[in-house]
């Protein structure tokens, strides 16, 4: 038997993929941007709604024993103005509280709850968002709480990306430990295309502000063909100098990453479908969950659940 999942803020599905590969069933899945429903859609048997969560009815809500979620970062990123529960973003945590409660109510309480953010989360405000999200995971909604930052190069995949994953299990005897790390065998330049659209090179008027080493008061060491990207991010469509962005050289000319290639350094296969324009997929990448390390959360819960014989 299988867990069925309840995911949220699917975007175009890294969480999803990750917890598909381990076994899980995903019954339900949300996301409010059409483009990203658009390319999980493309990509996974069972359809994601498209939405504002807020306003779709808990009660319609199919039951599940698992919640995942990325709720939204932008509010408590560092590449955001931080502004945590006072962006209405960030209150979406909330809204994941509300269906938690409501499925206690009907004493349908879920297993088990994954939630992934950026790691700046726990330092918030001085620590008070992080506290007062532990205290309704804890206190409010009875979970025992495991959290850890975990970085895509530790799991295969030669991108930076540390990101804050918060696991909840429904049991005080849980025991729950997240993954080991693997060895890293492959760098960048291994996940590269070959054969590359003129395009995606820059021109020789844009490349001395590409490479340079900082304009307009802001300085950064410029760095390109790196073995291990720089973080994705959801901007990468603008050709800018912003330290997230990565380039390499390709037959004598620096050209910026194509969207398969930023696919394959968030750890989708090439069997997976990008319908949309590149400058949503960019969008989507960067802002996805790495599969690997969905993937390697979501086996970790359930040999937890299997232990506490929840995994039936």
């Amino acid at each position: 038997m299988s867990l069925k999942v309840l995911s949220l803020f699917s975007g175009c599905g890294g969480l999803d993929k990750g917890f598909s590969d381990a076994g899980y069933d995903i019954v339900w899945a949300n996301d409010f941007d059409k483009y990203a429903v658009e390319t999980y859609n493309a990509n996974f048997e069972n359809k994601a709604v498209l939405g504002d969560i807020n306003k779709i009815e808990i009660e319609e809500l199919p039951d599940f024993d698992v919640l995942i979620g990325g709720f939204p970062c932008q509010p408590f990123s560092m590449m955001g103005k931080e502004r945590g529960f006072e962006d209405t973003r960030g209150t979406l945590f909330f809204r994941i509280a509300e269906i938690i409660k409501y499925k206690i109510s009907k004493n349908r309480k879920p297993k088990a709850i994954v939630l992934e953010n950026v790691r700046s989360l726990k330092t918030h405000d001085k620590g008070r968002t992080f506290k007062v999200i532990l205290k309704v995971l804890e206190e409010d909604l009875g979970y025992k709480v495991f959290y850890k930052v975990l970085n895509t190069s530790d799991y295969g995949i030669p991108q930076t990306r540390n990101r804050m994953f918060i696991v909840c299990v429904d049991s005080n005897e849980s025991e729950f430990s997240f993954p080991d790390k693997v060895p890293l065998k492959k760098t960048m330049q291994d996940l590269l295309e070959q054969n590359v659209e003129d395009r995606y090179f820059l021109s020789d008027r844009i490349l001395p502000t590409i490479l340079s080493n900082g304009t307009g008061g802001y300085r950064a060491k410029s760095e390109i063909d790196l073995q291990i990207a720089r973080p994705l991010c959801a901007t990468m469509a603008k050709m800018h100098r912003a330290s997230q962005d990565n380039y390499v050289t390709q037959n004598g000319r620096v050209r910026r990453l194509t969207p398969r290639e930023c696919a394959r350094l968030q750890g989708f296969d090439d069997d997976f479908v990008i319908p949309v324009s590149n400058t949503q997929a960019y969008k989507q990448f960067g802002n996805a969950v790495t599969v690997n390390v969905s993937r390697a959360v979501a086996k970790a819960v359930r040999r937890e659940l299997e232990r506490l014989q929840e995994w039936k």
